[in-house]
């Protein structure tokens, strides 16, 4: 019994030798030198991230928060349809308040690309306004906004990694005469790396 567990014993020890750490040394004996090696590494993740209102003050993490950016016509209604602006401007994200949404995008493995996807209305019930009534501009030159409906943006970058943040500020044009309602949709934007 004890002859077959020093078998296993020493079979074990032998698969597992070639996996164990063993430092490189050198002894000398009399005079001269002895010399040693150690290798050295730093291992860089490949990463990609782009944040969005709430999700940009989160850096390099997932947040699952999508922020409501509202034109609320409420105190100003005669406004609807001329040009003017909403009575209010508000937004449930971080600051900057109002129209102005805080952006991040990092990457680190070439240029980064960013696409803007969304439907060509916005909807409340059977009603719509049409997407084209939004715009949005960027105030960092390095970092521009894409436009709807498929427009793409390439944040400037040093070498292969971007890292850019921006407040982009979102306009409602108001030449559309629609229906009393709560008009929604969503916008996704998708950042891509080679």
């Amino acid at each position: 019994m004890k002859k077959n567990l020093l078998v296993r014993s020493a079979l074990a020890v032998a698969l597992a030798s070639p996996f164990m750490v063993q430092a490189e040394s050198e002894l000398v004996t009399g005079s001269g030198n002895a010399t040693a090696r150690l290798d050295l590494r730093v291992v860089i993740p490949r990463v990609l991230f782009l944040g969005v209102g709430t999700g940009s003050a989160t850096p390099l993490a997932t947040n699952g928060a999508v922020n409501t950016l509202t034109f609320d016509f409420t105190s100003n209604p005669l406004a609807v349809g001329t040009g003017a602006a909403a009575g209010l401007i508000s937004n449930d994200g971080p600051t900057p308040a109002g129209a102005a949404i805080p952006v991040r995008v990092f990457g680190n493995d070439g240029q980064v690309t960013i696409t803007a996807t969304n439907p060509t209305v916005l909807t409340s019930g059977t009603d719509t306004i049409p997407f084209s009534q939004l715009t949005v501009t960027s105030d960092n030159t390095a970092f521009a906004a894409p436009t709807f409906g498929g427009g793409t943006s390439a944040p400037t970058a040093a070498g292969r990694v971007t890292n850019q943040t921006a407040n982009w500020t979102y306009s409602y044009a108001n030449t559309a005469e629609p229906a009393f309602g709560t008009y929604t949709g969503r916008v996704t934007y998708t950042a891509t790396m080679p």
